[in-house]
């Protein structure tokens, strides 16, 4: 995983984390590595997973079996309201930005719909 120096660790292994659940790369009820094999694995601090662990479990998204480890939520519920928060997100910085560049809510429409049909091929 490559780290932007200009956010905290920590919130990028969270995002990073969050993406693999609404993605499917980690399923619901999957364990997670322990602290110290993830740490090995990203090459960074144990404390510093510690804490993203942490703050995932004060958020519902993991939950820790005493002994046995640390897992993703079962919640589908949990998992859709983390989807929607992380594309709300997206667009909120979408709309922003494009409002800085002196886009209008008509252009941002028409520009979203015409690169669309070009990603699908249509144009």
């Amino acid at each position: 995983m490559q780290f932007n120096n200009n956010i905290p660790i920590y919130l990028q292994v969270i995002e990073k984390i969050k993406q693999d659940i609404i993605t499917g790369k980690l399923k619901p009820g999957d364990k997670m590595l322990s602290s110290r094999e993830y740490s090995n694995e990203l090459g960074i601090n144990f404390n510093t997973v510690a804490r993203v662990y942490k703050e995932m479990e004060m958020e519902e998204i993991l939950f820790t079996k005493r002994g046995l480890g640390t897992f993703i939520t079962e919640s589908s519920e949990r998992i859709g309201s983390l989807r929607y928060e992380m594309a709300r997100k997206q667009i909120d910085s979408f709309i922003i930005g494009m409002k800085q560049i002196g886009y209008s809510k008509e252009d941002m429409i028409k520009l979203i719909e015409m690169e669309n049909n070009i990603m699908e091929g249509n144009e």
